[in-house]
């Protein structure tokens, strides 16, 4: 009984702790602590280009402007191996971010695509998103556009090589938020349809007093809809592992958040996968995924099993 309870308590503490991470090259680095803690994707996306060359999608078979449903920007991009496996791969969709208000799923050049390419070449099968804009759409139409793209992999996966009971779902930043209410929306309901979910310096908690300008236009001036559109409670009740990084350079709210999830699920006794990158800012975290900087990568692999 001790050695069970010693076992436990160990795999406890490695998810509890930031994980051993590879360190961003010096030069990288400096560059990134020059630019600091604002939120700054062209000189980020200068810096990370050269790294990624100009076209994301080499030596990978890439399908554009899938439609998952009725709205104009209900559109992704699917990228698969070239030749096909004999066995199916888990799939990976990301959700990109833009303050709820912008964001594609290819800006920069070639971000987000960089996500998918890492992706495939790792062993998934990769699903770039994108959703619904504020003011237009307003809450929930993020969360319910992550719903409906998972209910469309679910249908259609298996047929480009994926598998549906292996379906993971990665956001970062505003895309972090649209999946953190789709994973307290299953958690509320006691559903299970995805294997896992991501969020990469992500808000769990909607408070008036922290609104940025993006905010507003999506969750609107309804106190009752903060608190609906805040996923933090949900998250002990999620039937699948969770996975929360941050930045060592974010806007400081990103790392309050991630440690309120971090803690709630620990105080419970469901520690969630939990990373802060050092050197990293809140663009180049996912900037730096498909280079050899693998802080953020390899613990993804990690999560969900693909690790080597």
């Amino acid at each position: 009984m001790k050695r069970i309870f010693a076992a436990a308590t160990f795999a406890a503490a490695l998810l509890l702790a930031p994980s051993a991470q590879a360190q961003v090259p010096p030069d990288i680095a400096a560059k990134i602590r020059e630019i600091g803690r604002v939120i700054d994707p062209p000189k980020t996306g200068a810096i990370y280009q050269p790294l990624h060359g100009a076209q994301p999608y080499q030596g990978v078979h890439v399908q554009t402007d899938l439609k998952y449903g009725p709205d104009e920007r209900h559109l992704l991009d699917m990228v698969t191996p070239k030749e096909e496996d004999s066995k199916p791969r888990p799939v990976l969709i990301f959700v990109h971010g833009g303050g709820f208000v912008r964001g594609d799923r290819n800006l920069q050049g070639p971000f987000n695509g960089n996500i998918l390419t890492w992706a495939v070449k790792n062993g998934f099968v990769g699903i770039n998103m994108t959703y619904r804009l504020a003011p237009k759409h307003q809450w929930p139409a993020g969360r319910d556009d992550v719903a409906t793209v998972v209910n469309f992999a679910r249908r259609n996966i298996e047929k480009h090589g994926g598998d549906p009971s292996r379906i993971y779902v990665m956001g970062h930043s505003a895309g972090a938020v649209h999946v953190a209410t789709y994973v307290a929306m299953l958690a509320e309901k006691g559903e299970k349809p995805i294997a896992g979910a991501i969020m990469v310096s992500g808000r769990y908690l909607i408070d008036p007093a922290d609104l940025s300008d993006g905010d507003k236009p999506y969750f609107g001036e309804n106190p009752s809809v903060y608190a609906e559109g805040s996923s933090l409670k949900s998250f002990p009740k999620a039937g699948f592992p969770l996975m929360f990084a941050h930045a060592e350079l974010d806007p400081p709210i990103y790392g309050r958040h991630a440690e309120l999830a971090r803690k709630l699920l620990c105080d419970g006794g469901k520690c969630p996968r939990f990373v802060s990158l050092k050197d990293h800012s809140h663009i180049s975290e996912t900037y730096a995924v498909g280079t050899s900087d693998v802080s953020l990568s390899n613990e993804i692999l990690a999560f969900t099993g693909m690790g080597k």
